[in-house]
């Protein structure tokens, strides 16, 4: 009997485990080779393509397929952490393999293309190697792009960068026409809480040794050259290009120098891709055959009937508007939407940069100051990148669970627009030249208004217990850890505030939520109202 159950946890969750693994990294390199190498249908950034895109296709495969599968076994806990490990778990081993693939790919298809001289590139198909046995390049017309970046989960990081384009030429061709450019970027990461002077000192004596490298440098020893990939690196280039006095309309590749042998341009790669399956596989065999099987999970799945709990319709109910969750996830899809647009439009997906947030309505002082009121608004919806929004809608989506049935539909949509201008108006007044982007304005009022309902006993005594201490520490923890520098917490405090005030207008005009107490009053008066009728 034990071992039919061990070959049903076998073939429920192990077996279509290997064979999906399989299916989805064969058939997503496939794609990937057709549509965007071959025939070059359409053009998507590298992060997109080699990890957002693995990562969400595994995601659904886990949610609508494995996580009904994985209530068969038997992870009951006091907190339910269990099946949520496993969940993850899975998640990673479908991902890891095919990401690799997806990196190998055009490493491994790219083709190594021979030239004497730059002159001849135009000559052959664009390749992404070649080799150029006569190289020159002419330092008199280079391009400069600086830029700094904050990044990391709490905006903790602070990104210098100088990219460096410089022509390539063929010194004894008649015309002088720049037929590629090489490629050459700086870069350094310090604590975005270092002071200004400090940041200012860092980007200065990044900006002198790239300058010293270029003068001195005559770039020549290398084995072959890339051309870069369809990421940011690129668009930096691309901005560097345009500082060149002469060729700054100049549509050529850029190509980067690598110095170590052809055939070592891969590494060991494609062991990996089998390694990481295997190891994925083990231990997924093997969580899969510690717990014991759950026999009524078990033969409900059998059954084939749906559950109160199934996964598509889960999803489905919670994606679609009702009556007092109506606006949250409203506000959700126009977040995500944005996001997601900017992400396929090529501009990123860990973070964006600043001067693209500018383009699609961040807040920036100058530019509020010039009359682009808007900005108030549209930089509440727009985020910085994907651990961003991930954070910032998880808070949302909390909040409005709790307050948009008390306020209304109206009410909460106000309420979150108000404070998210409010928030954006001290964000340029504390600091006018930070570009800030963010929900997190608008949910700080959220929090805000719900603290003032907390404190102004709105909630019966039992709810106001467990939820003000926790969300007293969200609310501290937060606004201390945005002391330390690189955080928008003029914005946070900004929002909290008109929150709070307006938290404090509702308590007087909203119809307190019924108790125990309350409803037996509701219905003795009823009952009492009944019988004088009579």
């Amino acid at each position: 009997m034990q071992r039919d159950l061990t070959v049903k946890k076998l073939n429920i969750l192990f077996i279509p485990f290997l064979l999906i693994s399989i299916l989805l990294c064969v058939g997503y390199t496939f794609l990937h080779w057709l549509l965007l190498i071959k025939l070059e249908l359409f053009s998507l950034d590298d992060g997109i393509i080699e990890f957002a895109g693995p990562v969400v296709v595994s995601l659904l495969i886990t949610l609508f397929f494995f996580r009904r599968r994985i209530r068969i076994l038997n992870l009951r806990t006091n907190t339910n952490k269990l099946s949520t490990f496993y969940f993850v778990i899975i998640l990673i081993a479908l991902s890891v393999s095919n990401i690799i693939a997806q990196n190998y790919l055009p490493k491994a298809i790219g083709k190594l293309t021979p030239l004497f001289s730059i002159n001849e590139i135009d000559q052959h198909k664009p390749s992404k190697y070649y080799t150029l046995k006569k190289f020159s390049v002419d330092k008199n017309n280079i391009g400069v792009n600086t830029f700094v970046e904050v990044g990391g989960r709490n905006n903790e990081n602070f990104g210098i960068y100088v990219f460096v384009v410089l022509p390539i030429i063929d010194k004894d061709a008649e015309s002088d026409q720049c037929k590629a450019f090489l490629g050459v970027k700086y870069s350094k990461s310090i604590s975005n809480r270092l002071s200004p002077k400090e940041k200012q000192e860092n980007y200065e004596t990044l900006l002198s040794i790239s300058q010293y490298d270029v003068e001195h440098n005559n770039f020549d020893e290398f084995s072959y050259l890339e051309q870069v990939g369809n990421n940011s690196d690129k668009d930096g280039y691309k901005d560097a290009i345009l500082h060149c006095i002469k060729y700054d309309r100049s549509t050529a590749p850029i190509l980067i120098a690598r110095k170590e042998p052809f055939e070592d341009r891969l590494g060991n790669e494609s062991d990996w891709i089998f390694i990481s399956f295997g190891i994925s596989s083990v231990i997924w065999l093997i969580m899969v055959l510690i717990p014991k099987i759950d026999r009524p999970a078990l033969r409900k799945f059998e059954s084939g009937a749906p559950t109160k709990n199934d996964d598509l319709i889960e999803f489905q109910r919670f994606l679609k508007p009702k009556n007092g969750f109506y606006i949250t996830p409203i506000l959700v899809f126009i977040n995500i939407t944005l996001f997601l647009t900017m992400m396929f439009s090529g501009l990123g997906f860990m973070n964006f940069a600043a001067a693209d947030l500018l383009t699609w309505g961040a807040d920036f002082g100058p530019f509020v100051k010039n009359g682009e009121w808007w900005r108030l608004t549209t930089n509440t919806f727009l985020h910085g990148g994907i651990v961003h929004i991930i954070t910032n809608m998880i808070g949302l989506i909390f909040l409005g669970l709790i307050l948009e049935m008390r306020l209304g539909k109206i009410r909460f949509l106000l309420s979150y627009l108000f404070t998210g201008i409010m928030a954006s108006l001290v964000s340029i007044w504390w600091n006018p030249s930070m570009v800030s982007v963010g929900a997190s304005g608008a949910i700080f009022g959220l929090s805000g208004i719900f603290l003032a309902l907390l404190v102004s006993k709105f909630y019966d005594e039992s709810f106001t217990k467990s939820f003000l201490i926790g969300t007293l520490i969200f609310i501290g923890y937060n606004l201390l850890y945005g002391l330390t520098g690189g955080i928008d917490n003029a914005a946070h405090i900004g929002g909290l505030i008109s929150g709070f005030i307006l938290g404090l207008i509702f308590r007087f005009t909203l119809e307190k939520p019924a108790t125990k107490k309350t409803r037996k009053k509701r219905v003795y008066k009823k009952e009492i109202t009944a019988e004088t009728s009579l």
